[in-house]
């Protein structure tokens, strides 16, 4: 959400310049109403985003969860996964977020995007490490059944 953070700095600062230049009421009831909207609306759509999405690494499967009001679970099983990619925006680099997106051979999420992970190459390392220890794991287990 840092993108929007930053519009929305942008966004204050040219409705107050807009006020302080334009000697007009409008502006002035413009740049008090368009302001806080702009705000609120981040604040709730952070609090929001924050209570829907959840997200656990166990040492056998990703699990995920979406939704505040109708809750919806899935799990990706870590030998399933095929791929584990990370990328940064200019914004996400300067504050170490980024988004994670997981391929794999599951049903339900064969490409799954994890939206605004902090430290997002570790978390990235981390899900990849699991995932092949767990398919090391499953290949000695196969080989001595």
């Amino acid at each position: 959400m840092y993108g929007g953070w930053v519009v929305a700095m942008v966004v204050t600062l040219a409705a107050i310049a807009l006020a302080v230049l334009v000697p007009n009421p409008a502006a002035w009831i413009a740049a008090v109403v368009v302001v806080p909207v702009v705000w609120i609306g981040l604040l709730l759509t952070l609090f929001y985003r924050r209570l829907s999405v959840d997200y656990t690494l166990t040492t056998q499967r990703f699990l995920h969860k979406k939704g505040v009001l109708r809750r919806v679970a899935d799990q990706i099983l870590l030998v399933d996964i095929d791929d584990v990619a990370w990328e940064q925006g200019l914004v996400d680099r300067v504050v170490n977020v980024g988004k994670i997106t997981i391929h794999s051979n599951d049903a339900s999420d064969p490409k799954l995007g994890l939206l605004g992970i902090d430290d997002v190459e570790r978390v990235a390392n981390l899900i990849d490490s699991a995932r092949r220890e767990e398919r090391r794991k499953r290949a000695i287990y196969m080989a001595s059944a």
